[in-house]
């Protein structure tokens, strides 16, 4: 008696669903313990966001209070050919200003930066949104003691947001000025 039965064929008989960046971030924000998560609109082109937001080394210190630098660590993440941080797996070094440092483990892709240390998760996402760019970002702590941490910082979560994103939109329009560096001062 023949087998009437037929055998699936990988995924192609499933139904398939894809997220975008900036959806894939609300899921990892949420299934992340004691996360804030940020979203905003920018009236600029996502290629010019996320040359800004993708700029860990010159822009983030710029973004987030309290870091004074962000840096590679492994030269061989870098391509050959000009210089510039590939876009995969890659491993910085954060230095606060109390001088506290904390090595992140980074996947940086277009419009996805995914970032997590031994106590901190963080994450950044960037899509087209009508004529603009929808961005946003997200920090978790990892430790134990995150409830407490995050109990002290819920207050002014809000407003630490609003200012990263003003952060940025300030970012945004310093290197759209004619002759402007990227990570330079504003």
């Amino acid at each position: 008696m023949p087998d009437e039965r037929r055998p699936v064929n990988g995924d192609a008989d499933w139904p398939q669903a894809g997220l975008d960046p900036l959806r894939r971030l609300r899921v990892v924000a949420g299934a992340s313990k004691h996360a804030v998560f940020v979203e905003h609109h920018f009236d600029a082109a996502p290629d010019q966001v996320w040359a800004v937001a993708a700029d860990l080394e010159g822009e983030l210190p710029h973004l987030i209070p309290g870091l004074r630098s962000f840096t590679a660590e492994r030269s061989a993440d870098r391509r050959a050919d000009d210089d510039r941080l590939s876009d995969e797996r890659l491993s910085f070094r954060a230095v606060s200003v109390l001088g506290h440092r904390e090595r992140f483990e980074v996947v940086l892709r277009p419009g996805w930066c995914l970032m997590q240390s031994r106590l901190l998760a963080g994450g950044m996402a960037a899509v087209p949104d009508g004529s603009g760019t929808r961005f946003a970002f997200f920090s978790a702590y990892r430790s134990p003691a995150g409830a407490a941490l995050q109990w002290l910082r819920r207050p002014g979560a809000r407003a630490r947001g609003a200012a990263l994103m003003a952060a940025l939109q300030r970012r945004i329009d310093a290197r759209s000025l004619p002759g402007a560096a990227p990570g330079a001062a504003e």
